[in-house]
């Protein structure tokens, strides 16, 4: 989770006009719901489908998508890059 949060924070330093989204599920998704980052919280995509299977609620902060590789799948058809972290 670390390294998204800096590749996101470096991507937007470099580029301020660029889109970003930290797209995570299984451990990422208990990773996030531990270590909050105002910073990069607003970026974060959460499965849907983890946060269930771990009987967990998003906070508010977090944004969260039904299936994060459906959401990954989607985003590359529509020409956002993936980059693994």
């Amino acid at each position: 989770m670390a390294r998204a949060r800096n590749n996101a924070l470096n991507i937007l330093r470099d580029r301020p006009d660029a889109q970003v989204h930290i797209v995570v599920n299984a451990d990422g998704v208990r990773a996030a719901l531990e270590t909050s980052h105002p910073e990069t919280d607003m970026l974060l995509l959460a499965c849907a489908n983890t946060l269930s299977k771990i009987g967990a609620v998003a906070p508010p902060a977090l944004q969260t998508v039904p299936s994060a590789a459906i959401a990954l799948v989607t985003m590359q058809q529509d020409g956002w890059t993936y980059i693994r972290a």
